[in-house]
């Protein structure tokens, strides 16, 4: 693929959903509802701490006109006393009300991130490759990350903002009516900059989610394509791809630090305006005798105290508009549908009823599927795998082997036709189907709790028989701590032939009636391929297996063969019937038969025994 198509593929993708500034909304709504009652009770201390913060202003002024009439020094015992039990009561109540803001937010937010979580992990397969990896890595890091962020700061540091405005505002109008009046004069600048900055603020905020999306992908990319990049000699290109992602979502963050100074700009103005316009009309009233010095001192510092709070709240849009373009994300993401197999083109599982198909029976009915729309990989597929049947899948790469085994396993859903599972679900995982590829994981914890995925209510007893069949018991018993060893990142490391090990116990502790095989054993030697093997064989006794066969050897011991070609199945019987025949099949065998006997390696005609499946030699790529 050359620069320019693999920028516009780029471009192009389609991106997971961003949810309506109504619907977001409309979630938060949902998200702090059960939680009423702490938000009501934060909301009344946070009005309290703000209501006794503002009693320091009038204090003040009662001291500035004792100290005019020239009273005595003992007079002024009284207000200092108030002043520190004004402090210390303003303390307390805010560093409650803000606590209980904080645990609101926090709250509302880890039920956002389950949400989230739980919808992402059951996305189709297909949304998020054409989403590209980026943009759902991006929302799971960044976007998480500024909304948690504002959950801590900002929210609680709003809220307290706010209220100081609406009440300072009440308490100049108790002043003087005529104090409120000059400090509105403040209003009208102060909100065009708020209006100018959210117009430019939003859009902005939005391209810079999507910018820093786009890089991701692009160095996702990249990295996951390292050694085909250097195989090409193609370092620059891509090195220049990553450039120009980088370079516009640095463009977009240095658009954002520009508008933000104009922001401050716009707000110096308004304060000037009002606080001369408040000064003023203490000056006018005072030389009136309409109020005393200390009245028109108490409003000069009221609004004086309005900087803060009015700075804060309107610096903190900047965090609420890229808080907010994160959780539009998030929100996005948390509200799609959880996909149903219960129409006719899906995949669907039913339980056997009298006189139907015996347990683990798999009907595929006129599939096709395409992953780019007028680019089909199987064309009108039928199949039948009947109960405890195992039927091997061959043919050329690309041929749809794969394709087909991952809709069978209910990875992807077909574009149109159906996939019945006749059976009651394993007594593990409860999934009807289970597949087990070359990408397995370990994940890091406890090697048992690793196995307890597949059946998390499983005995030690249970691990160590499942373990056994898969004769991985005797390494398991010599790791240091036995089943409680930590695996995974920053445990234990194991083998690939010890992890896919993991995989197939995994299989046999969810004991499902239908088992998809691809590539189970493509890790390992010459030496660990004959263990998996047998492993495996164990594994996918008494159920319906589904083997992807990338070695003729493995297909020649399967209950059944089905080839395919061009997304079709060409053929499909025994080995000794599709041996003897014209077709494919005798021709990928007389071909690999010889290739065997050049090397000293005779073929067998015919299966001597059962062999476990083999999945190695090179990915299919359909």
């Amino acid at each position: 693929m050359n620069d320019s198509s693999a920028e516009q593929q780029t471009d192009t993708r389609e991106l997971l959903p961003t949810a309506t500034a109504v619907r977001t909304r409309a979630a938060v709504r949902e998200l702090v509802r059960p939680h009423r009652g702490l938000a009501l009770g934060g909301f009344a201390v946070m009005i309290a701490a703000t209501a006794v913060g503002l009693l320091v202003q009038p204090v003040l002024g009662r001291i500035v006109d004792l100290v005019a009439d020239h009273r005595p020094a003992g007079d002024l015992t009284l207000p200092v006393v108030l002043l520190v039990l004004i402090a210390l009561a303003h303390g307390g109540t805010t560093s409650l009300g803000l606590s209980l803001v904080s645990r609101l937010g926090e709250t509302v937010l880890a039920q956002l991130r389950e949400r989230f979580v739980e919808k992402a992990l059951r996305l189709p397969l297909e949304q998020v490759e054409k989403a590209g990896a980026g943009d759902l890595t991006a929302r799971v890091t960044r976007d998480v990350s500024v909304v948690g962020e504002a959950v801590r700061s900002a929210l609680p540091e709003l809220a307290r903002s706010l209220l100081a405005i609406f009440l300072t505002l009440a308490a100049m109008a108790a002043l003087d009516w005529r104090f409120l009046l000059a400090a509105l004069l403040a209003v009208p600048v102060q909100a065009s900059t708020a209006r100018w900055y959210v117009r430019h603020a939003v859009p902005l905020y939005a391209q810079q989610r999507i910018a820093t999306g786009a890089q991701q992908q692009q160095l996702l990319d990249t990295i996951a394509g390292a050694g085909t990049v250097r195989g090409f000699r193609i370092e620059e290109e891509h090195t220049a791809r990553v450039t120009r992602r980088s370079s516009t979502a640095v463009a977009l963050k240095m658009r954002g630090i520009r508008l933000v100074l104009d922001f401050y700009n716009r707000l110096h103005v308004a304060e000037y305006t009002g606080l001369a316009a408040v000064l003023v009309t203490g000056f006018l009233l005072v030389r009136s005798d309409s109020v005393s010095i200390g009245t028109a001192t108490a409003a000069a510092l009221y609004f004086h105290s309005l900087f803060t709070p009015v700075n804060s709240a309107l610096v903190l849009l900047d965090d609420a508009q890229s808080a907010t373009a994160s959780l539009a994300r998030l929100v996005g993401v948390a509200d799609e549908p959880t996909p149903q197999p219960a129409r006719a083109q899906d995949t669907a599982t039913r339980r056997r009823e009298p006189g139907a198909a015996p347990d683990g029976t798999v009907t595929v009915t006129g599939i096709d599927h395409a992953y780019v729309p007028g680019r089909p990989v199987l064309r009108n597929v039928d199949l039948t795998l009947r109960a405890g049947e195992r039927v091997a899948l061959v043919g050329p790469s690309g041929a749809g082997k794969t394709t087909l085994a991952k809709l069978i396993a209910g990875v992807h859903r077909p574009t149109s036709g159906s996939i019945h599972l006749t059976g009651t679900p394993g007594r593990g995982s409860g999934l009807p189907v289970a597949l087990v590829t070359q990408e397995t994981h370990v994940f890091a914890g406890p090697l048992a709790d690793d196995l307890r995925l597949a059946h998390p209510d499983a005995t030690d007893d249970e691990l160590r028989t499942a373990l056994t069949d898969v004769d991985a018991l005797e390494w398991v018993e010599a790791l240091p701590g036995g089943l409680d060893t930590v695996v995974g990142d920053g445990g234990h490391r194991l083998t690939s032939a010890q992890v896919q090990q993991l995989a197939l116990a995994r299989l046999m502790l969810a004991d499902p009636p239908v088992a998809v095989l691809d590539e189970a054993t493509a890790e390992a030697g010459s030496t660990g391929a004959r263990l998996l093997e047998k492993a495996a064989g164990r594994a996918v006794e008494g159920r319906t297996a589904l083997v992807v066969a990338h070695r003729l050897i493995q297909a020649a011991t399967a209950d059944r063969i089905v080839v395919m070609e061009g997304g079709r199945i060409v053929e499909s019987g025994t080995h000794d019937e599709l041996r003897e025949g014209s077709g494919p099949y005798a021709s990928l065998w007389q071909a690999w038969s010889g290739t065997r006997t050049a090397t000293g390696k005779d073929a067998p005609k015919t299966p001597t025994h059962r062999a476990g499946p083999d999945t190695t030699t090179v990915k299919d790529d359909d």
